[in-house]
């Protein structure tokens, strides 16, 4: 499994223009093959950086995601507002824990 977190930072007359971006979009994203969970974190200060953070079940998932017409148009339409530059952090995780692992 992999989690990706995404940190976005948009112009500050621009986030409103985001929330509505992502609000319409979440739902087809959540239901795209191999996406197990999506949310959005909006920072508190400063109030213009809002965080993705989602679960896919593999990279290629996540990749097929990435190159698909979904990502394309919700990008074509998130990039236009940034004021920074965005930073992405993918980990590949376990889907379950073995107790084992855990012990010294």
């Amino acid at each position: 499994m992999i989690k990706r977190i995404v940190k976005l930072t948009f112009q500050k007359d621009k986030v409103e223009d985001f929330i509505q971006i992502f609000e319409t979009s979440k739902h087809k994203i959540r239901q795209f093959p191999g996406c197990q969970h999506l949310e959005l974190w909006h920072a508190r200060q400063p109030s213009n950086v809002f965080f993705t953070y989602s679960y896919w079940d593999s990279e290629e998932d996540l990749n097929k995601y990435r190159y698909s017409d979904l990502f394309k148009a919700t990008w074509a339409k998130t990039k236009i507002l940034f004021s920074d530059k965005p930073a992405a952090w993918s980990v590949d995780v376990k889907s379950k824990i073995d107790i084992n692992d855990c012990k010294k």
